[in-house]
């Protein structure tokens, strides 16, 4: 056995990345309404979620591994919301601007990708290690 919290790791990436792929779809979803009398927007709540679960054991002196092992996978969900409802940029009631959401999909790619690479980098140490004993 490893003494290492390598797949506590991949875990909590997966669920960003699984998190990510919904915003990315949320956001598709968005820009395929810009033109749709009295849409709103939509986008996904994770990131406060995977703060809250890391911070937990902040202040009881844990180390960043020793916090990423003590997370609760199953309260890393993702919640879509509907953004600013009451704002609308156009007098038919949508409030979708095109140029946000499609900076929006380039970001959120950008951190897909960004997080599919960390996991691969992670299954590679492990893999670096297993191959040496």
């Amino acid at each position: 056995m490893i003494g290492s919290n390598a797949f506590n790791y991949i875990n909590v990436l997966n669920k960003a990345a699984d998190a990510s792929w919904t915003r990315n779809e949320v956001i598709a979803n968005n820009i395929a309404n810009v033109a749709t009398p009295h849409y709103k927007r939509k986008d996904i709540k994770f990131e406060d979620y995977l703060k809250d679960e890391i911070k937990k054991d902040m202040y009881g002196g844990g180390d960043l591994n020793k916090r990423v092992a003590s997370v609760n996978l199953s309260k890393l969900s993702t919640t879509i919301y509907t953004d600013q409802s009451e704002l609308a940029y156009r007098l038919d009631g949508n409030n979708v601007d095109i140029n946000t959401e499609n900076a929006n999909l380039a970001q959120n790619q950008i951190k897909y990708y960004t997080l599919l690479d960390s996991m691969s980098q992670e299954f590679s140490r492990i893999k670096s290690v297993l191959s040496r004993t």
